[in-house]
């Protein structure tokens, strides 16, 4: 690794991370915090060595679950995005409808997939789905729409077409919209996906943390939050290089 990027991006928030476990273990040492309300990191550290099995195994659930139902929503989210934007009064018809659908608590839809398709990871998918396909149709589209009309105007005297536009200039330029609303995404995915596991799964980080919960295994609660943020982390710093390859023209000016 680069020793400038080393530096200057994973050593700060190494540092903090550091220090925020210190601060933390400090706290509930000087305090005697019970467990039962808030461990230290080195208990929450031993939860997770002592039950790496069954934490590795509920991850593993969790991760693809939360990562099919994000690819889902990339791919249709995308399509979904360029046919809004593909016309003004397409969008204004259709942005009011979407708003409205994701204005609905997914929690609320857990229910009615599990009664479609009972207790499992097929639920998950679909909240983790639902959850990041909002974001990802409304920035592709607005990425389309805001295309200025003037440049439009130039490219229709020079004898490009609709299609030509949408292809050459379109959907290029909304690119950097895209790679930015799958970063949000992909952290909505993973909540709608352990929101669904806790509320009717056989498996995953949310069902484990539930029963955990529920035999007052608080250290294993807290050791699942770290996993869940670990694996957040993970999946968003590698949404972040895939957008570097792909639109690193739009950001030449800040890396100077």
């Amino acid at each position: 690794m680069n020793r400038e990027i080393f530096v200057g991006r994973v050593l700060p928030p190494l540092a903090f991370t550091i220090a925020l476990f210190l601060l933390w273990e400090l706290a509930c040492r000087l305090f005697k915090i019970p467990p039962t309300i808030l461990p230290a990191p080195t208990e929450i550290f031993e939860a997770l060595w002592k039950y790496r099995k069954p934490i590795i195994e509920n991850s593993w659930v969790t991760l693809w679950t939360t990562l099919l139902g994000f690819l889902l929503a990339t791919v249709f989210g995308l399509l979904l995005g360029i046919a809004v934007g593909w016309h003004r009064a397409i969008y204004a018809g259709i942005y009011p409808v979407l708003v409205g659908f994701n204005s609905i608590p997914k929690v609320a839809v857990v229910p009615v997939l599990i009664l479609w398709f009972g207790l499992g990871e097929v639920p998950a998918v679909i909240t983790a789905f639902l959850s990041s396909f909002f974001p990802i149709v409304v920035n592709v589209a607005t990425g389309l729409a805001t295309t200025e009309p003037e440049l439009e105007d130039v490219l229709r005297a020079l004898g490009a077409s609709k299609l030509d536009i949408m292809r050459k200039v379109g959907i290029p330029r909304s690119m950097p919209y895209f790679f930015g609303s799958l970063k949000v995404a992909i952290t909505l995915a993973f909540v709608g996906a352990v929101v669904s596991e806790t509320v009717g799964a056989n498996k995953g980080i949310g069902k484990l943390m539930l029963d955990a919960q529920a035999g007052f295994q608080v250290q294993i609660v807290f050791a699942g939050l770290l996993v869940l943020a670990f694996l957040g982390i993970v999946l968003y710093a590698a949404t972040v290089l895939i957008e570097q390859r792909f639109t690193g023209w739009a950001f030449r000016g800040q890396n100077r």
